[in-house]
């Protein structure tokens, strides 16, 4: 009868364990939904660190010292010096209008505007001509080639090869070796425009005059986003006296500011180029036009200044200078010929680059919560000496940091949970169990 009564039947154990299953499934979906609460309770919480007084002079001597470099950053670089309280605006619409002046005497011949001055309408790029070589007379047929071209000199005509055009030479060659002009060698003939430059060309002394031409630049910005309209010259009700100034006037940055007029030897010279090297090689020189406005004042405070700076590669490099060639067509007795002149001058390119700032509450917000939140680097930079290389850092730490760790209150039940047990409520399960 003890036996009977202290065993327990296969189905009252697997409901027992189903019953353990269902409590401890409710117990995680409670611990799940506290966890969400404690959550979603702690996120409106606010935290604040902890502050920590540690009396050190040399540590606060460092925290202070940063701290007047960064705020001083701030104020003289980012505020005053970039203006980072405005709303600004570094791509204004240009336009750019050129003209050149001057009047040089080459031998018997006198020089205009038109003789020298490429593109006669203006723009942007203007270029003049300041010494020239002249080919003149020049007709399609055949002649021979330059005997400073590859494989040009020859003693007989399988030298050269029929219909052969060489990258470096002036024509196609004929297939036939022929004296030199003048000379006693040979060279391989070719079809082109005859004479050739290299051997007919005349060189003419270049235009000492040139220096004093002058060449006018009228400059007109927009800044579309704060709708100011500026020019580089000089405001006149009068438009008489204004064309009466502009017919005398030559710039000068300290003397005349307002004047859109310069002197080719003014800008070579600002461009530290020699003129007279300008004359032999030409050269490219940038003229540029830097409108930099706070429009925080009355826009007439918004000038432009001029800078000039050399453009091409120096003088010491074979493909430096600045030269091109154009030709005049004309007929000489029923035949086609050309007068080809190889030009080398001064070619300017204006380039004008713009800013404008203007005061703005979003720009100045920005600014000023970065400059408090930079500040707070200091505390960063001593609290890492300070736990780093100060003594005592193990008292700084202890003190600076606490370690709050939140233990369970409830242990872990390790019992077997049993429902539905008869007799006693313990079950030995030594009898009956053959030793």
């Amino acid at each position: 009868m003890w036996r009977e009564t202290g065993r327990v039947s296969g189905a009252q154990i697997i409901s027992g364990q189903d019953t353990c299953r269902a409590q401890a499934l409710l117990k995680f979906i409670m611990g799940l939904r506290e966890f969400i609460k404690e959550y979603f309770l702690g996120f409106w919480d606010y935290e604040t660190p902890k502050v920590m007084v540690v009396k050190n002079r040399t540590l606060g001597v460092i925290y202070r010292g940063v701290q007047f470099l960064v705020i001083t950053y701030f104020i003289w670089y980012v505020f005053i010096s970039q203006k980072a309280y405005q709303d600004s605006e570094t791509r204004p619409e240009s336009s750019v209008y050129t003209r050149m002046k001057g009047t040089a005497v080459l031998e018997d011949h006198i020089l205009d505007t038109v003789e020298y001055a490429r593109p006669p309408e203006g723009g942007d790029v203007i270029s003049t001509i300041l010494r020239r070589e002249v080919t003149y007379d020049q007709r399609q047929g055949t002649c021979a080639e330059h005997f400073s071209v590859t494989n040009a000199n020859c003693t007989t005509d399988s030298d050269c090869v029929e219909g052969e055009v060489n990258f470096e030479s002036h024509g196609r060659r004929t297939g036939r070796c022929v004296p030199y002009y003048n000379h006693t060698f040979k060279t391989c003939e070719i079809q082109t425009w005859c004479p050739i430059e290299e051997y007919a060309a005349v060189r003419e002394p270049a235009l000492a005059e040139a220096i004093n031409f002058t060449v006018f630049i009228r400059n007109s910005i927009h800044f579309p986003k704060f709708k100011v309209l500026r020019g580089n010259i000089k405001e006149s009700p009068n438009r008489r006296n204004r064309q009466r100034y502009l017919s005398k006037c030559h710039y000068d940055e300290e003397k005349e500011p307002y004047c859109p007029i310069f002197r080719l030897g003014y800008i070579a010279n600002k461009a530290r180029e020699k003129f007279s090297e300008l004359c032999r090689t030409g050269g490219v020189i940038g003229v540029f036009i830097n409108w930099k406005c706070d429009l925080d004042l009355d826009p007439s405070h918004c000038k432009p200044t001029y800078s000039f700076r050399r453009l091409d590669l120096r003088k010491d490099l074979p493909s430096s200078g600045y030269y091109y060639r154009f030709a005049k067509y004309y007929s000489k007795d029923g035949v086609e010929s050309r007068t080809l002149i190889k030009a080398y001058g001064i070619r300017l390119d204006v380039i004008v680059h713009g800013h404008a700032g203007k005061f703005s509450p979003i720009p100045t917000i920005i600014s000023t919560v970065t400059a408090m939140t930079s500040v707070g680097i200091c505390s960063i930079i001593c609290d890492w000496i300070m736990l780093t290389f100060i003594d005592k850092n193990e008292v700084y730490s202890e003190r600076k940091f606490d370690d709050v760790s939140k233990e369970s209150t409830e242990p872990i039940s390790t019992e077997f949970c049993i429902i539905g047990s008869y007799g006693s409520n313990h079950s030995d399960l030594s009898e009956g169990v053959p030793l």
